[in-house]
């Protein structure tokens, strides 16, 4: 017999952890860390996990000892959904990112944002929503 489903308090997660890999881990500290100014909530040594919100995560992870390798196509886009877009566009922009895209307005998805690569190549987008009626 299967046992049951778990149950989560109300239907969330306490945290969700999204893990890059990185060929130069210390790349990923400054920029993360430094550049970009995330706390470092969890320091594993060759793993180094930054509290992005309340509960999201993005874990910065040396290929050569986690669990999946560096990749050069990277399939994984990291979102970050801020109050108010056009201050760190403005940031960004003088940090001459590789990629960084012009600020844009999609009505579709009732977003302003902007995307640009992290050193590694992982697209990064912070955005805003354009729209109250958003949970989030």
């Amino acid at each position: 017999m299967m046992p049951g489903k778990p149950q989560l308090t109300m239907n969330k997660a306490d945290k969700m952890i999204t893990f890059i890999y990185y060929k130069d881990l210390a790349k990923g500290i400054e920029f993360y860390g430094n550049i970009l100014g995330f706390s470092l909530a969890i320091d594993q040594g060759w793993c180094k996990i930054y509290q992005i919100s309340d509960s999201g995560y993005l874990g910065i992870v040396d290929e050569e000892r986690g669990m999946q390798n560096w990749h050069a196509d990277k399939t994984v886009q990291i979102c970050i959904r801020v109050p108010e877009v056009m201050p760190w566009y403005e940031y960004c922009l003088g940090l001459e990112l590789p990629n960084q895209s012009e600020l844009f307005v999609s009505d579709e998805l009732k977003i302003k944002a902007f995307v640009f690569d992290d050193p590694e190549g992982y697209q990064i987008e912070f955005q805003e929503s354009t729209a109250n009626d958003l949970l989030f």
